[in-house]
């Protein structure tokens, strides 16, 4: 039963310290817009491996390629700009830690910023990640553990503001992955609470901050 820290937009200072290590977990999840340092720290501190996705106000790690130690863009080698020995989720199917993520990072396209998607763009991408999920349950007969996003559903936890809008796409996702776990970030409680949300066989969650969590 792997356990996991999951974090999300808001960095915990106590959590940047020495003190993280009396956490015992089995990797780091992360859900968008942290530093990429901050997620590097947790995974080195507690000496678990890591998968993100990015968000909104991260940046932009498309086009890269890494091959061991080396990370290549554009055919030159180049250093890669996200977190030391982290395993990008984002339209990939990876498994880590005895898990399987599907992983959709980024926002609703609000302005020109990296990592935004108008509800179309998304949609492209989300056929793509079904495919990949459906080839890799074909081969190996493992199906997705964890939908792995930024932002939630639109109307499942996500806000009425433009920025905030989830995504319509999801909801096919969920539909044909059937993952346990749809984890997201992007919506900040401000101290609300935010119940998990049930759709199907899947349980969404808001992990804005961080939570220990148990995987069976």
């Amino acid at each position: 039963m792997p356990k996991a820290l999951v974090v999300a937009d808001e960095v915990d200072e106590r959590l940047w310290t020495d003190a993280v290590r009396t956490v015992s977990v089995d990797l780091v999840i992360g859900a968008g817009d942290l530093p990429y340092d901050y997620l590097a720290f947790l995974a080195g501190a507690l000496d678990v491996p890591c998968v993100f996705v990015p968000g909104n106000h991260d940046p932009d790690l498309s086009g890269y390629t890494r091959y061991g130690g080396l990370s290549m863009k554009d055919g030159f080698p180049t250093p890669w700009p996200g977190p030391a020995g982290g395993v990008n989720a984002d339209g990939r199917v990876v498994d880590v830690a005895g898990l399987r993520f599907a992983g959709l990072g980024g926002s609703i396209r609000y302005n020109d910023g990296p990592n935004q998607w108008t509800q179309r763009q998304q949609a492209r991408r989300a056929r793509g990640l079904v495919r990949r999920a459906k080839w890799r349950r074909w081969r190996d007969g493992r199906d997705v553990d964890v939908l792995l996003t930024h932002s939630p559903p639109l109307d499942l936890g996500d806000r009425p503001d433009p920025p905030h809008r989830g995504f319509a796409c999801l909801h096919r996702t969920i539909d044909v992955l059937r993952p346990k776990w749809l984890l997201h970030g992007h919506i900040h409680p401000h101290g609300e609470p935010v119940p998990d949300r049930v759709v199907g066989e899947t349980r969404i969650r808001n992990v804005v901050g961080h939570r220990i969590m148990e995987f069976s």
